[in-house]
C-alpha cells in the first residue's frame, strides 16, 4: 500500500511596501491569513501582508523547499514576472 504524498506549495506574498515574501506551506491560503494577522514571519513586522500573489504546487515538502530557495535567489524583476504570469493564468480560469 502506498501513502499519498501531501501537496506542498511555494508562495509569494506582497507586503504593503511592495516587497515580496517567499515561503512554503501545505495550505497557502491559511498561511497567508496567519501573515495578515501579524504572525508567522518577522518579515511583516515592518510592513503588513496585503496580497497572496503567487502559488506554485510542488511534489512534496522537499521539492517546495528547493523551489523556495531558487525563487529567493531570483532578483525582484524575475519574481515580479512570476507574479504577472500567475495573474494571467488566474484570469483565464
Amino acid at each position: 500500500m502506498t501513502v499519498a504524498t501531501k501537496p506542498w506549495f511555494v508562495y509569494l506574498v506582497r507586503a504593503a511596501n511592495g516587497a515580496l515574501y517567499c515561503g512554503v506551506s501545505d495550505d497557502p491560503q491559511r498561511r497567508f491569513a496567519v501573515h495578515q494577522s501579524g504572525k508567522g514571519a518577522r518579515f511583516f513586522n515592518s510592513s503588513p501582508a496585503v496580497a497572496l500573489v503567487y502559488v506554485e504546487a510542488c511534489a512534496g515538502k522537499g521539492a517546495a523547499l528547493s523551489r523556495e530557495r531558487a525563487i529567493k535567489r531570483l532578483g525582484k524583476p524575475a519574481k515580479e514576472q512570476l507574479v504577472a504570469q500567475w495573474a494571467e493564468v488566474g484570469e483565464t480560469l
